[in-house]
């Protein structure tokens, strides 16, 4: 009874934890799906539906275990993959990144049309046409505008639809002689001003309302309650032809494919804002082809190399020599190893900050410490000069990285037999023989993989780049777009978040780029190594 009975009390728990999970996801996909996002929002009903037909059936077992780190695995590692490999295929950067609609909506908008400099600008009062005044608020028509010019001393009935001339002895006066009224005759209609109360109110209604007027092309527009201003379509757009003309100058602007319109005879000249195109391959070709893009890729993709196998040499050598130092018997090793692994204990964003304010020019330990050295004053720019910037960075991630090397070599130094090491001894190699052709080889065949990895990690190794230099220092007058310690990853994320120059199609490429290269080093270095073979 008693097994029974916790067997329910399983099933009951299965039931609600599922549940649970259900209905949490059920709110996320209808939040994502009234948001517009309906690739989330698909998703995640695609993983409703699995989750209630993997536990609430024995369909299978084993994904039982399996779904949610699948579903996890999906989230957090295949769709960011692929949204990345997507987004290298489009033109997404500033300037485009609405889509074409919103961008042609915004290129029609108001901010397409300029003021007519030699149109004159009118005084305005603001009432309705048609209206039927008494003691209360009239029964109104739509909003009518009646403009003034003094220099002329003529006057205008605008609406959104009608212009028409208003003869001087209808127009009636305040005692102040300003306009209030317009005395209906034959066509023309009456007009008198709003209330004092309504100009609030119908605030927004005359911001949006665009007055005709007597010259083909163009427009009066209320700026503020007072005055009416003449204005111009800059640009015309033909929807059929999908083209804009520009009225100034003749200039025809089509759809370049690339996500803005250009002018057919100045491929440069581009209408903005633009929209997110799919260019395919074009932003891949940008690297290799535009000189303002290639020439720092290069010389960023050398020094990322050099740093990456510099570090993991010295590491790896540093680390090396402690262990086998460390090997010895010698008095208060416990000490010694304690300090040693505390750089690697230490959270590493908190190291680099303190080696940042170290290294200060002015005021840091370690110019205070060559200056103490010296016997006078010592200011060496470490952060602002290239060469030393670039010495700083692997001095610094020697420090992080070789505790983690003296760990792995102590544990593969244990590993390998004393008898090895004994034999060799007996037929006579000297220390520096049996290390060379013994323990070196055996450490290299054991360790091969994580040496792999470590130049992986430092391949992208953007915390110490952006907490230490922040990839300067950057010729910025020079218009240099990478600093002297600017590795791949660095540099992509300047590419894709820089203020004012957001380029994520650009920045996306380069890392499908730095994909590429990382992974074909990593296996040319696993093959080389044959360390899959020990295991086959």
């Amino acid at each position: 009874m008693r097994i029974l009975s916790g067997i329910k009390i399983a099933v009951i728990a299965k039931i609600i934890l599922v549940s649970l999970a259900l209905a949490i996801l059920g709110l996320l996909m209808q939040s994502a799906f009234m948001n517009g996002d309906v690739q989330i929002g698909s998703f995640l009903a695609v993983a409703m539906v699995l989750i209630a037909l993997i536990y609430f059936t024995k369909i299978s077992i084993p994904m039982k275990f399996f779904l949610p780190g699948l579903l996890l695995l999906i989230t957090f590692v295949v769709v960011p993959v692929v949204y990345t490999v997507s987004m290298a295929a489009y033109q997404y950067k500033t300037g485009n990144k609405l889509s074409k609609p919103e961008a042609l909506a915004m290129l029609q908008k108001s901010d397409a049309f300029a003021q007519v400099p030699t149109e004159p600008r009118y005084d305005l009062k603001l009432g309705w046409c048609d209206g039927k005044y008494g003691d209360a608020k009239p029964v109104a028509g739509p909003i009518c505008a009646l403009v003034t010019d003094y220099t002329t001393d003529k006057y205008f009935l605008a609406t959104a639809d009608k212009f028409t001339v208003v003869p001087k002895n209808l127009v009636t006066f305040s005692k102040l002689g300003l306009p209030n009224g317009v005395t209906q005759t034959g066509a023309q209609p009456a007009w008198e001003e709003f209330y004092p109360d309504e100009y609030a109110t119908y605030d927004k209604l005359l911001n949006a309302t665009r007055f005709k007027y007597d010259k083909p092309g163009m427009f009066m527009k209320a700026e503020g309650y007072s005055v009416m201003a003449v204005y111009a379509a800059r640009i015309t757009y033909d929807s059929k032809a999908d083209a804009f003309t520009d009225i100034k100058t003749g200039a025809i602007y089509k759809d370049n494919g690339k996500g803005n319109y250009a002018n057919t005879k100045n491929a440069k000249d581009v209408m903005t804002p633009g929209w997110r195109a799919v260019v395919w391959f074009d932003n891949f070709v940008a690297l290799f082809t535009d000189p303002s893009i290639s020439q720092p890729l290069i010389s960023v993709f050398i020094w990322t190399l050099v740093f990456a196998t510099t570090t993991v040499i010295t590491q790896f050598a540093l680390g090396l020599l402690i262990a086998i130092v460390l090997q010895k018997k010698i008095k208060a090793r416990w000490l010694y190893r304690s300090i040693i692994i505390l750089p690697y204990a230490m959270p590493s964003i908190m190291s680099i900050l303190i080696w940042g304010g170290m290294l200060n020019t002015d005021f840091g330990a370690v110019n205070n410490l060559i200056s103490l050295i010296a016997g006078h004053k010592i200011h060496l720019n470490w952060l602002t000069d290239p060469t030393l910037a670039r010495s700083a960075v692997l001095l610094v991630n020697l420090w992080l990285g070789f505790p983690y090397f003296y760990l792995i070599s102590s544990g593969a130094l244990q590993a390998i037999p004393a008898e090895l090491t004994e034999a060799a001894s007996i037929d006579g190699a000297s220390g520096g023989q049996t290390f060379r052709r013994i323990t070196l080889p055996l450490l290299m065949q054991m360790l091969t993989p994580l040496l792999i990895s470590s130049f992986a990690f430092n391949f992208n190794n953007f915390n110490l780049i952006f907490l230490l230099t922040g990839g300067g220092p950057r010729d910025v007058l020079g218009g240099a777009s990478a600093g002297a310690t600017d590795i791949l990853i660095s540099y992509t994320y300047n590419i894709a978040f820089s203020k004012g120059t957001e380029n994520f199609g650009l920045a996306s490429a380069i890392s499908i780029l730095i994909f590429v290269v990382v992974a074909a080093i990593s296996l040319y270095g696993i093959r080389r190594s044959k360390v899959l073979e020990t295991f086959a």
